[in-house]
């Protein structure tokens, strides 16, 4: 049964589908782009002596694979393939708890580092992106229960298997 009957009450569950997998391309690639290019302080959250160069491969082939399950999930809503929706569904809720924890937890020390203003304003942004990173997965997993049920249905044999009368 499907959490979301629309995207956005006026589309379908396939465009919102696609949305979130272009937008996840699109952002993975920015992202990809801002670490080679900026010099950005990457820290890790529980492993913090890693040398910076090691989080920079680190969250490098983070996004390499979210391109990768984002290209998978457009192939899937093209062919209303269930198994490649499933690595999307799969990795975008563990990516969801990752983001939530991440921004406390940034917000958490900027507020014990004294900076009040920027903790303030990265938990109310990165809480607006989780909600919104929250709703696209919800589309997207109701678009793969779609699929999921239009399977299950397709493929049960009903039929009493044949039998030789003797």
């Amino acid at each position: 049964m499907p959490v979301l009957k629309t995207f956005c009450c006026c589309s379908s569950l396939r465009t919102g589908s696609i949305v979130a997998g272009i937008a996840a391309i699109i952002l993975a690639i920015i992202g990809i782009i801002i670490i080679a290019t900026v010099n950005v302080d990457l820290r890790t959250i529980i492993i913090d002596e890693l040398p910076k160069w090691i989080v920079k491969i680190i969250v490098l082939i983070n996004f390499a694979m979210t391109i990768l399950i984002s290209i998978l999930l457009l192939i899937g809503i093209l062919n209303r393939n269930m198994w490649l929706l499933l690595p999307f569904v799969v990795c975008g809720l563990m990516l969801a708890i990752g983001l939530l924890v991440s921004v406390l937890y940034t917000s958490i020390n900027f507020f014990i580092d004294g900076f009040v203003i920027h903790g303030c304003i990265f938990l109310i942004l990165g809480l607006i992106t989780f909600v919104i990173y929250v709703y696209m997965w919800l589309v997207t997993y109701s678009f793969f229960q779609i699929v999921k049920e239009e399977y299950d249905t397709r493929a049960a044999y009903k039929k009493a298997p044949y039998r030789r009368q003797y």
